[in-house]
């Protein structure tokens, strides 16, 4: 048997440089460093600051859950307060991200995540940590299946949505440059069912870099992305202009993805050959470089990054 793909469409070589999973939350940060020292009271707070904003919640609570010993610090949590959800859905996302590191058994990440679903009906998060089990190690009904959990609690959910899309994009792997590719449907439809202002506006991006992704682990596009003729295609480039007018629009920085998005977008820009629209994209998005999609289809992310921001920013 085959090994299952690397979590979440990520490239399976390890880059050298480590990725900060909170981007710009400085909050979040300085609320981990506490609690990979013990002091998980800097958590506790944070979470019930967060409150029902689901997107930043799971972005939160996913970021918390990527540290080796948070785990153990969620368990010492709950030795003190017992009646603490949070701390149990925070083990339980943990729990998630140690059985794709094959440090636990999937399946008491499943029971952890059902478990605590119990607990907190309305939460999505508990069912995002399953739709990330799941994305990896899962049948496509039961992605599927999880991602409509998540969407029935928050509709715009963009963790979920993003999860979704990596999924979809991989049926039919040999297909080629399809326009019809379900992946396109289901991101221009999830698009039109959000509000005019939300970020899943940028989703048919998403889906285009997704899609390059398989096509070119499947030798049907170059492994260099600025030499496919992915980008240039008279769909890609409306697909892209829409995006780019949208963030000049309504692009918000207060999302808490909103760096993921601009990670997307700048690269779909770069590899579009749209230097000056990239350079705007790669200041506003600073230090916070994301694995996704620089890494497609097997690259150092890092480097990739690196050398798409500085050509861009020489080129404007």
């Amino acid at each position: 048997m085959s090994p299952p793909p690397p979590p979440l469409g990520r490239g399976r070589k390890k880059a050298a440089h480590v990725f900060d999973a909170a981007l710009d939350d400085t909050e979040l940060a300085a609320a981990r460093v506490s609690l990979a020292q013990g002091r998980w009271s800097a958590v506790r707070a944070l979470l019930a600051e967060t409150g029902e904003d689901w997107d930043r919640r799971g972005h939160r609570l996913t970021a918390l859950a990527q540290e080796p010993s948070t785990v153990a610090w969620a368990r010492d949590w709950q030795l003190v307060e017992p009646e603490s959800t949070d701390a149990r859905v925070l083990e339980s996302v943990a729990t998630v991200f140690r059985a794709l590191h094959r440090k636990a058994k999937p399946d008491a990440a499943r029971e952890a995540c059902r478990r605590v679903a119990l607990l907190v009906p309305e939460d999505p998060t508990p069912w995002l940590g399953l739709l990330i089990l799941e994305r990896s190690l899962g049948r496509e009904e039961d992605v599927v299946r999880l991602f409509d959990e998540v969407r029935h609690r928050h509709p715009e959910h963009h963790h979920a949505h993003h999860l979704m899309v990596a999924r979809l994009a991989e049926r039919r792997p040999d297909a080629g440059q399809d326009p019809l590719h379900e992946v396109y449907d289901f991101a221009a439809w999830a698009a039109e069912q959000a509000p005019v202002d939300s970020p899943l506006a940028l989703l048919p991006v998403v889906a285009h870099a997704e899609r390059y992704r398989v096509l070119a682990a499947a030798g049907s596009e170059p492994a260099d992305p600025v030499a496919a003729g992915h980008w240039v295609g008279r769909r890609a480039r409306q697909v892209m202009k829409s995006a780019f007018d949208w963030w000049l629009q309504y692009g918000r920085d207060q999302h808490p993805r909103n760096r993921v998005d601009l990670n997307f977008l700048a690269h779909a820009k770069f590899c579009e050959g749209r230097a000056a629209e990239a350079a705007a994209l790669f200041h506003r998005i600073g230090p916070h470089a994301t694995p996704h999609p620089w890494s497609y289809p097997d690259r150092d992310p890092f480097d990739a990054f690196r050398a798409a921001r500085d050509a861009a920013l020489g080129s404007a």
